[in-house]
């Protein structure tokens, strides 16, 4: 089983000039057609931070977070946040929107929802520069520890890859699916400290919120960019964070390669 596993990773890796053509394509193909084209990508997620700053800052005067005004507290979760659901939600949908290439016997269909996500990372890293950007206008200057970020982000792409390939095979066979992870997304947005502080909660249940492979990565971008501390300092979340992701990563692809060859019988 290992064996196989590996040798799919292989296979991806081999494939890859043609998964960064694809994701360049899906980018462009996504936004196509609308008059303010590929400034969509972007203006979606800053008008949703503008929203939540002005209603939380100006509207219920949130006081700062760690010292730190509210603001640039809140991007730096809301940031990997945006990341994470647009990822999980274009990726479960690649297979089934992308029917006519499932039907062809030499294309690779796991690289569709590793497009999808490349796709969501050109955003994303966008969004990072404008977090250094914020931390500039505040007259704050990013340190060392923000060159972590590097690490959080490769972790979320490892953890988000298990999921999306989990989800998107499923998909075919249980068209639920997308709604499920659309509520998920929902559920997760508010149980996840994106926009309200983990100490908010009494401390024997804060450990039931650590229990969130998310959690990790929100803090992390916090760490890096405000209370300045580096990811080897939580040996213990950090090891739980990869079992989870290993496991879940192992699960995608297993469950992916097993329905594969159904795939075409389905669409």
């Amino acid at each position: 089983m290992l064996k196989a596993f590996l040798n799919f990773l292989i296979d991806l890796y081999r494939s890859r000039a043609l998964i960064m053509q694809l994701t360049i394509r899906d980018f462009k193909i996504r936004y196509l057609g609308s008059y303010l084209g590929l400034l969509w990508a972007f203006i979606q997620p800053a008008a949703t931070i503008l929203i939540l700053w002005f209603v939380f800052q100006v509207g219920f005067k949130s006081a700062p977070v760690d010292n730190f005004p509210f603001s640039l507290w809140l991007i730096c979760g809301m940031i990997p946040w945006f990341f994470i659901s647009d990822s999980l939600s274009t990726a479960t949908h690649s297979v089934v929107d992308n029917s006519y290439l499932v039907k062809k016997v030499v294309f690779r269909v796991s690289m569709l929802p590793i497009v999808k996500l490349l796709s969501a990372l050109m955003i994303h890293l966008f969004f990072v520069l404008v977090i250094f950007v914020f931390f500039l206008a505040y007259g704050i200057h990013s340190e060392l520890y923000a060159l972590q970020v590097v690490y959080y982000g490769f972790a979320v792409i490892v953890l988000l890859l298990g999921l999306v390939w989990l989800t998107s095979a499923l998909m075919v066979f249980l068209k639920d699916v997308g709604q499920i992870v659309a509520m998920f997304l929902q559920f997760g947005f508010w149980l996840t400290p994106i926009f309200w502080s983990l100490d908010f909660i009494p401390v024997k249940y804060q450990v039931y919120i650590k229990l969130n492979p998310f959690f990790y990565i929100i803090q992390g971008y916090r760490d890096s960019f405000i209370n300045h501390v580096w990811f080897w300092h939580h040996p213990v979340y950090s090891l739980y964070y990869w079992g989870v992701t290993a496991a879940v990563l192992l699960a995608g692809a297993l469950v992916f390669t097993r329905l594969r060859p159904h795939f075409a019988d389905v669409m």
